[in-house]
């Protein structure tokens, strides 16, 4: 089963989480990436004929390595135990939102969508405005009962209003201005994926579900523009 194959892999790179023993798996690492870019690939399809914002785009072009960067974490595993990918408009970028995969053993794998990166001061901004100007569209799709079944909205949230928007301090919208960014999880157990019959199509009603929130983020994003980096 393609997925007790992954998952029996990933299990092993946790616990030989060294460059010797990964070298040694060479074959074994390519054999599960395939597998994992067959499954990318069959939710890209479904995504693609369902949701007009995402494109075809291969699945070696929405999928993370398994390489960490430690340089300024006191962690120096040199490897993530985790397959991942980010169906996202513009492929992997985290902007504009898309949906994500995340394959983790002991139960910790999940399905996510809207923004998990924080550190975009100018994302924030313009999702803070969007939420003023549109608030009752933001909370008709948090509030429908099947996406609240599902979901909670979670993120990286302030203790306080920030600075500028103190004005809607007793706003019902306040407590959704302190977030810097906004995203979605389902998590799911390791029985849930090696038994279900079909979980790809499963997968897929689950993230048709946070389609209207991903639409309201790009769209209030639509003007981003990633930082320059060069020097």
């Amino acid at each position: 089963m393609t997925y007790d194959k992954i998952f029996t892999y990933l299990s092993a790179l946790e616990e030989n989480n060294n460059r010797e023993w990964f070298h040694e798996t060479k074959q074994e690492r390519i054999e599960i990436i395939q597998e994992f870019n067959q499954i990318v690939d069959s939710f890209s399809k479904i995504l693609h004929e369902r949701d007009s914002q995402i494109p075809l785009i291969p699945a070696k072009n929405l999928t993370f390595k398994f390489n960490r960067d430690t340089r300024f974490s006191y962690d120096k595993s040199p490897y993530n135990p985790v397959l991942r990918a980010h169906i996202g408009p513009n492929g992997k970028l985290p902007i504009p939102c898309g949906y994500f995969i995340f394959l983790k053993p002991n139960n910790q794998s999940f399905l996510g969508g809207g923004l998990f990166a924080d550190m975009f001061s100018e994302a924030t901004k313009l999702i803070r405005q969007a939420l003023i100007e549109h608030e009752t569209a933001f909370f008709d799709i948090i509030e429908n009962s099947e996406f609240k079944k599902q979901f909670i909205v979670l993120g990286k949230q302030l203790k306080r209003m920030p600075r500028g928007y103190e004005a809607f301090a007793d706003s019902s919208i306040a407590d959704y201005l302190k977030y810097k960014n906004m995203y979605l999880e389902f998590p799911l157990t390791d029985q849930e994926i090696l038994t279900s019959k079909d979980f790809a199509a499963e997968a897929v009603e689950k993230f048709l579900l946070m389609k209207d929130f991903n639409h309201f983020l790009n769209s209030s994003l639509k003007d981003f523009r990633f930082p320059d980096r060069r020097i």
